[in-house]
């Protein structure tokens, strides 16, 4: 075992230091949260081609803490979640913050202050930090009977505060372009869920250069798209 993790120590140093990247033509099983698929995931695998010619990329979406168990069970290569991942095999890169806000559709009177303790609103998955978090929050805010639109899919959120049936609390950057088409209006209740923390997280043994290197490119273009 200690001459085959030396050897596959020298391997990766070899790899990292010598081998041409244009040449590299490993697999790299990628699992992302929605949120990134939803903002910079196109970005990112078009930086990873660029700089990684041959490289082989699978995909695949899910919640956090699934990505987490499945970077855990080595099903995937790399999970770009809610992290980091506190376990001691696991090494993270932590990436920017998200900013949450508070949206409605532009339809009605806007100038009609919004009470969200009588209006469903649209946010993450139950088994999600995000839902826990606001779920607590609205709680301590507004009593037991608050409605939440809980959804694994932010675009269905996006569509049902656009059409009215609810108001959302959801990531600003993915708001925008709905915001600029006139679709949806950002309000102000007098505060904002807590911002969404991601990391780019890989199992640190056996040390493997390209998906540490992968894990650097994710945090350079999260940081230019943020």
């Amino acid at each position: 075992m200690q001459y085959a993790e030396q050897f596959q120590h020298l391997s990766d140093l070899l790899e990292e230091r010598v081998v041409d990247a244009n040449a590299v033509d490993h697999l790299l099983r990628l699992g992302v949260s929605e949120t990134v698929a939803q903002s910079w995931l196109p970005d990112f695998v078009g930086a990873l081609r660029l700089q990684f010619a041959q490289l082989k990329i699978e995909i695949s979406v899910d919640i956090s803490i699934n990505l987490r168990d499945q970077l855990l069970a080595r099903e995937i290569d790399l999970a770009i979640l809610m992290g980091p991942v506190s376990d001691f095999t696991v090494d993270n890169v932590t990436l920017p913050e998200v900013p949450l806000g508070w949206f409605r559709a532009k339809d009605g009177d806007l100038s009609a202050p919004i009470n969200l303790a009588e209006i469903p609103i649209a946010t993450y998955a139950k088994n999600t930090r995000p839902y826990r978090e606001l779920r607590l929050e609205m709680f301590e805010r507004y009593g037991p009977e608050i409605s939440l639109f809980p959804s694994s899919s932010l675009s269905s959120c996006f569509r049902m505060v656009e059409a009215g049936l609810c108001v959302g609390a959801l990531p600003i950057s993915l708001a925008k372009g709905l915001v600029k088409q006139g679709k949806l209006v950002q309000f102000d209740p007098g505060w904002s869920p807590h911002p969404l923390q991601f990391s780019a997280s890989y199992l640190g043994e056996p040390r493997n250069h390209l998906i540490g290197a992968a894990a650097k490119i994710a945090e350079g273009v999260s940081r230019a798209y943020i």
